[in-house]
């Protein structure tokens, strides 16, 4: 298996400002590079130049600089150098598929936050051992940074990131071979059907309470937020008092990203030490979230009808704070190490079909569902809620895709 491990960097002073000069002169490698690519793209003879090409001029590079690029691990720059050359084949990839291209664009020095090693010991060593909760990190040109262990690294190490998220630092550890950690079977399948008015419903009729970090926040936030739009755009990143409102509003955001994913992963936890197969939605996050299309009005040039866009706008606002696909992300992460199945099924008509399983007769009608909470056949009477007559159809149809695999 593989497995990323992320634990909490503790570095002094001197070595955050370190860390600081890192990232910077990474970006500088990454924005000379960019433009080295556009200008000979715009030469009259066309000249492409790859990964290779500019991987083979760092030497020249750090000869002409070595206090700043000879300072860091040869193959972190080529790390950076990899990111870009990765970002032009998937540009080249969106242009043969016919979708909106997105050229590679220049990065900001606030927005450029991870450096990559790519072999442990080169430019890099993790100094770990076993059960040992404060270990550290050596990096080239930095040092060695005490490190939050959490819990034991297993595996074999492969690569190691480091990543700024406001004022915090991370290590990423990148692991292979790591073990499987199976659970003991326990018999139980059961089905989820994933909300926003309970985070999830359990075919066993269980509910989930949706947690709304971002709703719990969004005072704070909005003043936050408020008190950042009213320095004027000719000020903005030129004064301590503007930085200091950004930290701000992008430290009340990655408290409420924490607060998830701490939240996603004991659920996710919870749900599969007590099963073993877990059905689930075949979920398309990305368009359920997607904004209406605009209505152009017949009779009237230039105007446009109501679309709904602003009622669609609190649903989408509820489903990312949610977190549908981070959450069945790390559920399927667990389920694999922890030797579980997951199954995930087509979500269509499953909260509008009368479940056989309950007595049901399978009658499909939009009318069934009758409120948010409640169901009620058309055809035979049956009544339950909703979301379990959802969770319940999941199940259902994830029976039938393991009686067709067998």
């Amino acid at each position: 298996m593989i497995r990323a491990y992320k634990f909490l960097l503790r570095p002094t002073t001197r070595q955050a400002a370190a860390l600081g000069e890192m990232l910077r002169d990474h970006c500088s490698l990454y924005n000379a590079a960019l433009q080295e690519r556009r200008d000979a793209y715009r030469h009259p003879s066309k000249t492409t130049i790859r990964y290779g090409d500019q991987s083979a001029q760092l030497k020249e590079i750090r000869a002409v600089d070595p206090d700043r690029q000879g300072r860091w691990s040869f193959s972190s720059r080529q790390a950076t150098l990899r990111r870009l050359d990765k970002a032009f084949q998937a540009f080249f990839k969106r242009v043969k598929a016919g979708h909106t291209p997105g050229y590679p664009r220049f990065k900001g020095v606030g927005h450029f936050d991870t450096v990559t090693f790519p072999k442990d010991g080169d430019g890099c060593r993790w100094n770990s051992t076993p059960h040992d909760r404060q270990t550290r990190v050596r990096l080239q040109g930095v040092g060695h940074i005490r490190v939050h262990q959490h819990r034991p690294v297993r595996g074999r190490v492969k690569t190691i990131s480091v990543k700024r998220e406001g004022n915090r630092w991370y290590v990423i550890i990148a692991c292979d071979n790591v073990p499987a950690e199976e659970l003991p079977p326990t018999g139980a399948v059961i089905g989820i059907d994933m909300g926003t008015t309970h985070f999830l419903t359990t075919s066993e009729g269980q509910h989930e309470p949706n947690p709304r970090f971002l709703d719990a926040a969004a005072e704070e936030l909005a003043a936050a937020q408020r008190h950042l739009a009213t320095f004027p755009k000719r000020t903005r990143q030129r004064t301590k008092r503007h930085r200091a409102a950004a930290r701000k509003a992008a430290k009340l955001h990655a408290k409420v990203r924490r607060q998830r994913l701490d939240f996603h992963h004991k659920t996710a936890r919870a749900l599969i030490a007590d099963n073993d197969v877990i059905a689930h939605e075949r979920l398309n996050t990305a368009g359920m979230t997607k904004s209406p299309a605009p209505r152009p009005d017949p009779e009237n040039d230039g105007a446009f009808l109501p679309n709904g866009a602003a009622a669609k706008a609190g649903l989408n606002r509820n489903i990312l704070d949610a977190g549908w696909g981070q959450f069945l992300a790390i559920l399927a992460n667990k389920a694999e190490s922890a030797g579980r199945l997951m199954i995930p099924v087509d979500p269509r008509n499953t909260s509008r079909t009368c479940p056989p399983s309950l007595s049901g007769c399978g009658h499909v009608d939009g009318k069934n569902r009758v409120t948010q909470a409640k169901f009620q056949c058309t055809a035979c009477g049956l009544t339950a809620n909703a979301d379990r007559v959802g969770a319940t159809n999941i199940l259902d149809r994830a029976g039938l895709v393991l009686c067709d695999v067998a």
